[in-house]
């Protein structure tokens, strides 16, 4: 097998040439960089780079085998770290010129779990300024590039890491999804995104432990890799309140399974959200998919109402609690989108607040009942394909103007906001081949079932396999 093909193949099957001794985690590690020396430049994906460390993590590996013990599930895959996510002894930017040179003395939880499952870090990805908006761009780095068009964005907030997956200069990532930043990067580079059910993955460090919208994830080129690293960063931890007590052991159960009968309910707009006609065209031809496989395919959607609002109000709560005193010290060094969205947490009054968490608790209520009659909702992932890398956010859909930066996502944090787990797995392109991601919704807390729905899809369709061509030239 070339280098390439290794760097392009699950990494599942990585993992399992690795822990059978046909190649070593050192000569894995060794491709994936030469791939990052040849593609990053082109992507701008990964952001800090340590070859020092990952070689010794890869040789810990290949030692550990030899010695015949267990390294972890995620032996010798590389892996880069979110720029959001802290990194023991690693630079932790945010994206934001304040942190350029910032060195955290700890990891944050989901960095310490993928180091002890095996995997090797390499570095860190590109993230917008905070995490904030699904474009990803910062005055540290500037922008990361789709790897099927250099000239469009490769969507966020977890951008760097969907492009560094879909080039093969890593083999598993991490990210976070707020508003859709797991899924919407994922949707764009043709790779695999989920957002897990709150407490799935613990979040830690959390200066909001109690609100259930800002959570991690993973991402990777296939949805049997994503149930691989959920082996690893699934579970509880008592440090966060929100913990699901399940083991992480779930997500070892097979993905194969007998979808005859099993009722969804198939939402192209979600209710009247204005969708490209690019996207509409792709995500209509992959209904057929689903009846194919045995599901029960019927138009409906959940009562949606008041999403908005809930998520706009708890976003901007949100902001001014983790980034008010910065903006205070820091206003001049801060973009744009970022200051409103602090200063409209500001505005808000405490009545404002307690009605949005009544809204949520009625939102809750309506979708749960909604999810006795259908298993899963599917829906496009994001409203647009990917647009041109200048632009830092959509501003009208088919005509209809965006009253903010991030309403052009409300597919996704509609979601988001109704605490189920969603799964973001390609779905084909668009006539001038840009990638369109497809949205599987559970049940609360069915984490597996989306995966194994999204197997089946991802089986039925092979859409991951059609890789970049700079990736594959």
């Amino acid at each position: 097998m070339t280098d390439t093909g290794l760097c392009l193949q699950p990494a599942t099957t990585i993992a399992h040439l690795i822990r059978q001794r046909a190649v070593s985690a050192t000569e894995v590690l060794v491709a994936h960089l030469e791939r990052i020396a040849t593609l990053n430049p082109l992507v701008n994906a990964i952001v800090t780079l340590d070859i020092d460390g990952a070689q010794a993590r890869a040789r810990a590996v290949d030692e550990a085998l030899a010695r015949g013990d267990d390294p972890g599930p995620l032996a010798g895959l590389p892996v880069a770290h979110k720029d959001l996510a802290e990194t023991k002894g690693m630079r932790t930017t945010y994206g934001s010129p304040i942190f350029a040179d910032f060195v955290p003395d700890f990891d944050a939880l989901i960095v310490a779990r993928l180091k002890a499952a095996g995997a090797v870090t390499v570095g860190k990805t590109n993230t917008p300024e905070f995490g904030a908006g699904s474009q990803t761009f910062n005055p540290v780095f500037g922008p990361t590039r789709n790897p099927y068009d250099l000239s469009k964005t490769c969507g966020g907030s977890s951008g760097g890491a969907a492009v560094a997956l879909a080039c093969g200069m890593i083999a598993i990532a991490d990210g976070s999804d707020l508003g859709g930043s797991l899924r919407n990067p994922a949707g764009y580079c043709n790779v695999v995104g989920f957002r897990p059910s709150p407490g799935r993955v613990p979040v830690w460090p959390d200066p909001t432990p109690f609100l259930p919208f800002a959570i991690d994830g993973p991402m990777a080129r296939t949805v049997a890799d994503i149930a691989l690293i959920l082996q690893a960063i699934a579970g509880p931890d008592l440090r966060a309140p929100l913990s699901i007590s399940e083991p992480p052991s779930l997500f070892a159960q097979p993905l194969e399974r007998d979808l005859r009968g099993v009722r969804i309910a198939w939402s192209p707009d979600l209710g009247g959200l204005p969708v490209d006609l690019r996207v509409a065209e792709v995500i209509a031809a992959q209904r057929d998919v689903f009846t194919q496989i045995g599901c029960i395919v019927e138009e409906a959607t959940p009562d949606l109402s008041d999403a908005d609002e809930v998520f706009q109000v708890m976003r901007a709560f949100r902001y001014e609690l983790t980034l008010g005193e910065l903006l205070d010290r820091e206003r001049h060094r801060i973009k744009d989108t970022v200051v409103w969205n602090i200063e409209a947490g500001r505005a808000l009054s405490g009545p404002q607040v307690g009605r949005a968490m009544r809204l949520h608790a009625a939102l809750l209520a309506r979708v749960y009942e909604f999810m006795q009659t259908y298993e899963f909702i599917i829906a496009p992932v994001s409203q647009v394909p990917p647009f041109p890398v200048e632009q830092p956010y959509i501003t009208e859909i088919n005509g209809i103007p965006m009253q903010n930066y991030i309403e052009w996502m409300r597919s996704c944090y509609y979601i988001s906001v109704c605490n189920l787990p969603a799964i973001s797995v390609p779905a084909g392109f668009t006539r001038d081949g840009l990638p369109v991601g497809i949205q599987i919704i559970g049940r609360p807390r069915a984490d597996l079932s989306v995966l194994q729905l999204a197997y089946a899809f991802e089986q039925a369709t092979q859409h991951w396999q059609r890789h970049p061509q700079l990736a594959t030239g």
